[in-house]
């Protein structure tokens, strides 16, 4: 089978990933729970992770780095420990069920949502999202790359545009090891991190990244190894946040894939996007399909057939031999904006190579002359 579908889950690990999750099996113990010297062995090998990853996306602490199974639980930390009833919330319609469905719960408590819609180009309109952000506006809350289109807005331009007092909380499920991140350059304020995507790392491994001045409250409750006479959370992070024995492999993943990151992040990008311009000068050039996808780093090439629904043409490609993905893609509101009611994702990693995307061009072509 040829893999394209990356952006749901990375299906290529780097050697040294494999070998330090390897590793982290044969010697696991519960990081920091108990005194014995291999319990003590994995929490400092979790503090270096943790260390790693603030250097990594210029983040503010390793005390402010939370580990998490995945990109969606650090968006509900982010949003549910911090948005309360009366707040006002600025967000995209390009935005994952991870954003919306936990906006919609707060709504019936009471909290105010705006959508700042795409532009003509069908990109984020910043523009009209910084207009809709008042003095009220608690946090604005937005994708660093679209998991539908791969466009990416400008966050720097996001948060000069917005006040200061505004938090910035951003979804990098799509973004994260595929460009770098600078969150203290781009006033980002909390940043949700998938590990199993762009960072290598392997599935339920994620992390929350967030500033001084952004302080969520536990929505998980249980042992954390420090302070065990106290029935309430410790008030300290990243112990406030981190209930439960934490997934010491997962969290090796996600280390080992920084590393790599850090010496190969920029090459990567770079065969990535050439791919992605490949396919999309490709996909252009084809009367069957609609193109819904610019060149980028993030390895998203989204197309419609012009008679096909998007799941049927996902499971033929399938039977062909090639893993994409159809329907709508966990975005409701993006398919909406762009007037879909489903789309073919094509999503690439540095680890694919020219010759499987001629092999899905002609797998594309030959599923046409049947159409």
């Amino acid at each position: 089978m040829i893999y394209f579908d990356n952006a749901a889950t990375g299906g290529f690990k780097p050697d040294s990933v494999i070998s330090a999750v390897t590793a982290a099996l044969n010697r696991c113990a519960n990081p920091g729970r108990s005194g014995h010297k291999l319990s003590v062995a994995c929490l400092e090998r979790v503090y270096a992770c943790r260390k790693l990853l603030s250097e990594f996306f210029g983040g503010y602490g390793y005390e402010r780095v939370v580990f998490t199974k995945n990109c969606t639980e650090a968006l509900n930390i982010a949003i549910l420990g911090t948005i309360k009833s009366g707040d006002e919330v600025v967000t995209t319609v390009a935005e994952h069920n991870s954003v919306l469905r936990p906006l919609e719960l707060l709504k019936g408590r009471g909290v105010t949502v705006k959508y700042a819609p795409l532009n003509g180009e069908g990109d984020i309109d910043v523009c009209a999202l910084a207009g809709l952000v008042t003095a009220k506006t608690k946090a604005v809350i937005v994708t660093l790359a679209s998991n539908v289109t791969g466009t990416a807005p400008d966050i720097a331009e996001i948060s000069r545009s917005i006040p200061e007092g505004c938090l910035l909380i951003c979804d990098g499920a799509q973004a994260c090891g595929h460009i770098k991140i600078d969150m203290q350059k781009s006033g980002i304020d909390a940043l949700a991190v998938a590990g199993h995507k762009g960072m290598l790392g392997i599935q339920g491994s994620g992390a929350l990244i967030f500033s001084e001045r952004f302080n969520p409250s536990p929505i998980t409750f249980g042992g954390t190894g420090s302070e065990s006479q106290n029935l309430n959370m410790p008030d300290f992070y990243p112990d406030r946040l981190e209930s439960g024995t934490l997934s010491y492999p997962a969290i090796i993943s996600l280390a080992e894939g920084a590393l790599y990151l850090s010496e190969h992040l920029e090459e990567e990008a770079q065969k990535t996007l050439k791919m992605t311009e490949y396919l999309c000068k490709t996909f252009s050039q084809m009367h069957e399909v609609a193109l819904y996808s610019r060149p980028n780093p993030f390895g998203v090439v989204t197309i419609g057939f012009k008679s096909m629904q998007s799941e049927l043409a996902a499971h033929a490609l399938s039977e062909m031999g090639i893993c994409v993905r159809g329907g709508l893609h966990c975005a409701p509101l993006m398919h909406k904006a762009l007037n879909s009611d489903g789309l073919v994702r094509i999503s690439l990693s540095a680890f694919n190579t020219s010759g499987e995307c001629d092999e899905l061009l002609a797998a594309i072509r030959k599923l046409a002359l049947t159409l």
